[in-house]
């Protein structure tokens, strides 16, 4: 396995994505929406400090790591965005009003306060688009090759949300194509020793998002993934949970089910009938 060169850097000095190009296992496709907490010299911080792109509100605390040693270990394919979520959240559609975020979590984001329509557009253009267009060129490229690819979109969560300490080590979310999220919920809690959350801590069914664009759109089996950030927030946690997912992923690839296009819907478009 070979992981690619970034791709020309936009004129703001940041490449959009990464990819690392699959070998043996390259049908199974990671994502990682939110892997990086950089932003371009154009944009400085924001307004923020820097203690602000050290927090969840900046990036997925941990899974960089999670996915890349995934790949590593199972010549999976994966493409993970090089910048922040405070600059464009690329788990957002591009008509989300909440693609920029002007508060996240109680900071106010200065530089994001007052964003127009033609900012928005441009950060689009800039790192939102260019990210999910790889995606989509990786999925082309496997269907071309006679492959169904199944998708795993690896994302991380806070250990508390307000009050409320989240007692799961990790969840997984899924609307109505449950060909991945079902099995991979029962090898979880075969484990043993981990508590599973089934869509926690938050809900699978969100249009626009990563999911929603390239699973359910296309018809492909997939599941988000999030593991809890105190988990992975070290190499060492990384490792462990990377090696977790690679002994029990595999398995379930051989699974009829996940070798075909299947339209299931989503429950936002069941509510809107």
């Amino acid at each position: 396995m070979r992981c690619d060169p970034f791709p020309p850097e936009t004129k703001d000095g940041i490449p959009p994505f990464e990819v690392i190009e699959g070998g043996a296992l390259r049908r199974l496709v990671l994502t990682c929406d939110h892997a990086s907490n950089r932003v371009p010299a154009p944009y400085g911080d924001l307004g923020l400090g820097a203690s602000s792109f050290e927090r969840h509100i900046a990036y997925d605390i941990g899974m960089r790591g999670v996915t890349r040693m995934m790949a590593e270990r199972l010549g999976a394919t994966a493409i993970l965005s090089t910048f922040s979520r405070l600059l464009i959240d690329p788990n957002r559609g591009e008509d989300d009003p909440t693609i920029v975020m002007r508060l996240s979590d109680g900071d106010l984001i200065p530089a994001n306060a007052r964003v127009d329509r033609a900012e928005i557009d441009a950060r689009v253009a800039r790192f939102h688009r260019p990210y999910h267009d790889a995606i989509t060129a990786q999925l082309d490229a496997l269907e071309a090759e006679g492959e169904t690819p199944v998708l795993l979109a690896m994302h991380s969560f806070t250990p508390r949300w307000k009050t409320f300490a989240r007692p799961w080590h990790i969840g997984l979310l899924w609307d109505l194509d449950d060909r991945v999220a079902k099995p991979l919920l029962e090898a979880l809690r075969a484990e043993g020793d981990i508590e599973v959350g089934d869509n926690e801590p938050y809900d699978g069914a969100l249009i626009g998002d990563g999911m929603n664009r390239h699973g359910t759109g296309r018809g492909l089996p997939h599941v988000l993934v999030e593991i809890r950030q105190d988990l992975v927030a070290d190499e060492v946690g990384q490792a462990a949970w990377a090696e977790r997912l690679a002994r029990l992923v595999p398995p379930l690839l051989g699974r009829p089910d996940l070798n075909r296009v299947a339209h299931y819907g989503s429950r936002a478009e069941l509510r809107r009938r």
